[in-house]
């Protein structure tokens, strides 16, 4: 190792791995969108550094063995396209840190805001007490609601096992344990009769033709997270089906469907989905009200829901 390689910095780092990242064309969607950001979620993610972190912090040389690592993991994320948050184990969401590995999909999903703001003004919040997250994946939307909403209990169900002990650990980290159930359940199968104040799901919900055409680094994340049928819609379709059944009367289902929402409204044209706008980007999450699902009719499907968040 050179003179130079052993006195850079985190920041001389970031600035060659995002040169290096912008010349050999990676996707960027697992929380950045950009080489720049990309290069900062690398470095300072694997040194452990806040990206806020004071300049003395990211200017005082690594020890060669702190460089060495980096290095590595630069290479990784190039020749391998792994998604950052798989290298450094962590990803962000609604503000919080979240463990991850490649046994649930990244959280990225705008769902995020509406924790933040705790579902205003589609709720008052002051009356939730029972939530259902489907496609539990990390625990993100389930830990997040958590800490959203401290009087609430929240089931989080998943069919993965791998998701669910992923869940429990974050659940764990953010000291909402005892709140935060976790379910081994195809989507409703499992979960005991209750009535929720509001049902949360970001389900799989790319088609076989789109998944199919989806950069490398989504090759990394559990397949069954992603794909949902020939249209999206699989396991949408069976979440509106019972949904109304699992609701309170004042209760809400607030869903992602991304891609899939143009499909969506085209197999339910009569359907009154509420589509939100949201200030950080993001797009195809609708809502609907308990009395409006018990006025549509929403025939479900068979497939499976999977680790999502």
């Amino acid at each position: 190792m050179s003179g130079w390689e052993r006195t850079q910095t985190p920041r001389e780092l970031v600035l060659s791995a995002e040169q290096r990242f912008e010349k050999a064309r990676l996707h960027y969607g697992h929380g950045t969108d950009n080489a720049r950001d990309e290069a900062v979620y690398l470095v300072l993610g694997a040194l452990g550094i806040p990206f806020r972190a004071r300049s003395g912090r990211i200017d005082r040389p690594l020890s060669g063995r702190e460089h060495r690592r980096i290095l590595g993991l630069i290479e990784r994320r190039i020749d391998e396209r792994i998604p950052v948050a798989y290298l450094v184990n962590r990803a962000w969401f609604a503000g919080l840190p979240f463990y991850v590995d490649e046994r649930v999909l990244v959280p990225r999903s705008p769902i995020a805001e509406l924790i933040e703001d705790r579902f205003r003004p589609w709720i008052d919040p002051g009356r939730v007490r029972r939530i259902l997250d489907i496609g539990a994946g990390c625990g993100a939307i389930a830990v997040g609601c958590a800490v959203a909403f401290p009087g609430a209990g929240v089931d989080a169900v998943d069919i993965s096992r791998g998701a669910l002990e992923i869940t429990r650990r974050n659940a764990r980290q953010h000291r909402v344990a005892r709140r935060v159930r976790c379910i081994l359940s195809d989507v409703y199968e499992a979960v005991p009769a209750a009535a929720y104040d509001l049902i949360v799901a970001n389900p799989p919900y790319v088609s076989a033709a789109e998944y199919r055409a989806l950069p490398q680094e989504y090759r990394h994340e559990p397949r069954a997270g992603l794909e949902a049928g020939p249209d999206g819609l699989a396991v949408v379709a069976r979440i509106l089906a019972g949904a109304a059944r699992r609701l309170n009367p004042r209760g809400m289902l607030v869903m992602e469907v991304g891609s899939s929402a143009e499909a969506l409204v085209e197999r339910y044209p009569q359907s009154p989905f509420t589509w939100l706008e949201f200030e950080r980007g993001g797009e195809g999450v609708f809502v609907l009200s308990k009395e409006e699902l018990k006025a549509c009719k929403f025939s479900g499907q068979s497939a499976k829901a999977s680790a999502v968040e």
